[in-house]
């Protein structure tokens, strides 16, 4: 217990240590925190939904006598944790995506369950460096031989691929769309450029991107006409869905094999059956409001990223300060103005990288984006 002491006494030191918020409400895109009202920069809610009562009351009134209206599945999938929702959620999201679909309990069991399951030591891993923790992870528990290129650097990845990927069976290059503490987006394109040229399979994590980019909300993929040369798509339905679980889509012999061989899916208790209700119901019948959140929510980021020097490509804006005590003091500065802003420190981060990560959503104004970003201009100039 002692050898624990000493390192969360080293973590305190460093501003490193983590604490859970007393969230007490969320009310559309404010957040209550010990009984303080500030606008929520902190949320992936991306389109407002979740707190959205006029669509909680639409919802529970269509669905309240239906059986599955309930609140657990009590059991994995391949028990007795599945009903015909699932099964339908699933086709709505095989027809968007015209691919086979597989419903995870969550991101992290999705991302981890499909990269530790396919791939074996006879096989090789070319993933992103900033690629997110799930992903990481899962590299850890596989077999197969991993490599990590530079983030964003595809001459490194061709260097790399180059003077392996002959000597494996099976490979795949993984890279997120949006990268979640960056806002920064993937060359899709010349990712598959480099899967065709060298022979791999290509998977891309949605999670940030779903719901945001896209006609039809599918994300960078979608927006560049590349879903078909994609070969594992991954999203979550907890962010810009507003909802719980997530979803791997393939062709049927990856997901075949991903409900007969992955742990993730396989022993893990379904969500709930209302939770996928919930989801159908904003994918079927409210398809016509997520685009128009969406519209909404990419005006906004636009125009920040066009009125302010950022590295961000999307609606999550890092603000990078570097040092974790400065970004620590900063935030809660921010927090005492009304704006609930969040230091993302190491591990989360690389060392020296340590930021107020921005979080945008659609029902945000842009003259409260400016408001915020003048006090960070003081903050960050004052220490």
């Amino acid at each position: 217990m002692q050898n624990y002491t000493l390192k969360l006494n080293e973590l305190k030191k460093t501003s490193g240590f983590r604490t859970i918020k007393n969230i007490k409400e969320k009310i559309g895109k404010f957040i209550v925190v010990d009984d303080k009202k500030m606008l929520n920069l902190s949320s992936n809610d991306y389109l407002n939904l979740s707190t959205d009562k006029n669509l909680v009351f639409e919802f529970v009134d269509k669905y309240k006598d239906s059986n599955e209206f309930i609140f657990s599945s009590a059991s994995a999938r391949l028990l007795s944790g599945n009903s015909q929702c699932y099964k339908e959620l699933e086709q709505t999201f095989s027809n968007l995506y015209n691919k086979q679909a597989l419903l995870f309990s969550t991101g992290y069991q999705c991302n981890q369950g499909v990269v530790s399951t396919l791939f074996s030591k006879n096989d090789c891993i070319f993933s992103d460096k900033l690629n997110h923790a799930s992903i990481v992870s899962a590299l850890k528990l596989t077999e197969a031989k991993h490599y990590r290129y530079k983030h964003l650097d595809y001459d490194s990845l061709e260097k790399l691929l180059k003077t392996n990927r002959n000597n494996y069976n099976n490979a795949i290059i993984i890279s997120e769309s949006v990268f979640s503490m960056d806002g920064d987006i993937a060359d899709i394109e010349k990712l598959v450029e480099l899967k065709k040229k060298y022979n791999c399979l290509l998977m891309i994590d949605e999670a940030h991107a779903f719901g945001v980019f896209g006609d039809n909300l599918q994300g960078i993929s979608a927006k560049k006409n590349l879903l078909n040369e994609v070969d594992i798509i991954t999203i979550t339905l907890g962010k810009a869905l507003g909802s719980s679980g997530a979803v791997c889509l393939s062709n049927n012999i990856i997901i075949d094999y991903l409900v007969n061989k992955a742990s993730s899916f396989i022993f893990t208790t379904a969500i709930p059956s209302v939770n996928v209700l919930w989801s159908n119901f904003l994918l079927k019948e409210k398809f016509d409001l997520l685009k128009e959140k969406k519209e909404k929510l990419n005006s906004l980021f636009n125009k920040v990223n066009r009125s302010y020097p950022t590295t961000s490509s999307s609606q999550i804006i890092p603000v990078i300060l570097k040092d974790c005590t400065k970004t620590l003091n900063c935030a809660l500065k921010l927090q005492q103005e009304g704006f609930y802003v969040l230091a993302i420190n190491p591990p989360t981060v690389p060392l020296g990288s340590s930021r107020l990560r921005l979080s945008l959503t659609s029902d945000i104004e842009f003259k409260e984006i400016e408001e915020l970003l003048r006090k960070i201009s003081k903050c960050s100039i004052s220490g």
